[in-house]
């Protein structure tokens, strides 16, 4: 695919990214901001060694409480050839990740297939495909062969939240489609004989505050679409205010204990399969310090 007139994800701006940056705020180069072992991810995916992560410059949403938005708003980070992003997948993969986790990659997927390509007989550890959940059904196609999970986000039910936060009210409908194509991609979940994650979905989704209803609904929409034991989810209470959260004051706290609970009671109620996040997680630790670890040699 040509960046002329991009199109890789559902903003379809279709900006010449040879002269101009587009929405999601990239070039045709490729940019990352930090390449390391994490140990944060869900245990199926950082397990004991971590997972072998690899943060992306730009997003395709932008949403005004994120906590990654020092990368994907600010833009910060370095160009590197797709020869170096192929020798740090390996360079990962030999320091015993359990798989290579690509975070927030849609800007850049021409690069990252030529990457995997130039590897793939070395390559030993599933790859992560860790997004938003704002993706087109033409990118997650282009994927199909390369990547083994996908970690997406189910933001928001509601189409009036996705435009308040994060000026895209067709998020909900664009991330159901995705989703589901993910699923018919990979398949039912898989683990190893370690409780590794192999193959299949997990769906994040983050708890906002004043929200727990659409956060409910999304419960719903996961069960009613793919039953209990098909794929897995992970439900997020750390949500902390960042970036231009404070201009709407209905999410400029912490989600209360309240809140949690009933999402979480609902989650249990409706025996989905997954991770449940402790409320004490709602701090700062997640978000880790991009520092070009990894990038360069």
């Amino acid at each position: 695919m040509s960046f002329n007139e991009c199109t890789l994800c559902p903003r379809r701006c279709e900006t010449d990214r040879t002269q101009f940056m587009g929405y999601c705020g990239c070039d045709d180069t490729l940019k990352i901001a930090r390449a390391s072992l994490h140990m944060w991810e869900e245990p199926c995916i950082s397990g004991s060694n971590g997972s072998g992560t690899i943060f992306f410059s730009g997003c395709p949403l932008k949403c005004c409480y994120c906590q990654n938005y020092e990368i994907s708003i600010e833009n910060f980070g370095r160009s590197i050839s797709t020869v170096r992003l192929a020798e740090i997948m390996l360079e990962l993969q030999s320091k015993g990740a359990h798989n290579i986790n690509l975070v927030t990659g849609t800007p850049y997927i021409p690069f990252i297939i030529d990457a995997i390509d130039m590897i793939k007989p070395r390559l030993r550890i599933p790859i992560v495909y860790n997004s938003g959940g704002y993706e087109s059904v033409e990118t997650i196609d282009m994927l199909d062969g390369y990547v083994d999970i996908y970690l997406p986000d189910m933001k928001y039910m509601s189409k009036e939240l996705a435009l308040k936060y994060s000026k895209a009210e067709d998020y909900p409908e664009i991330a159901k489609t995705a989703i589901q194509r993910m699923y018919k991609q990979v398949g039912r979940i898989k683990y190893d004989e370690n409780g590794i994650m192999k193959k299949g979905v997990m769906i994040r989704h983050l708890v906002l505050p004043t929200h727990k209803d659409d956060s409910i609904a999304i419960l719903d929409w996961i069960a009613e679409t793919f039953g209990t034991d098909r794929i897995a989810i992970s439900l997020m209470s750390q949500y902390v205010p960042s970036y231009k959260a404070t201009a709407h004051k209905e999410i400029n706290r912490r989600v209360s204990t309240y809140e949690y609970n009933e999402v979480l009671k609902h989650a249990m109620s409706l025996a989905l399969d997954g991770y449940m996040q402790d409320k004490s997680s709602a701090t700062e630790l997640y978000t880790p310090n991009f520092n070009l670890e990894g990038v360069l040699k």
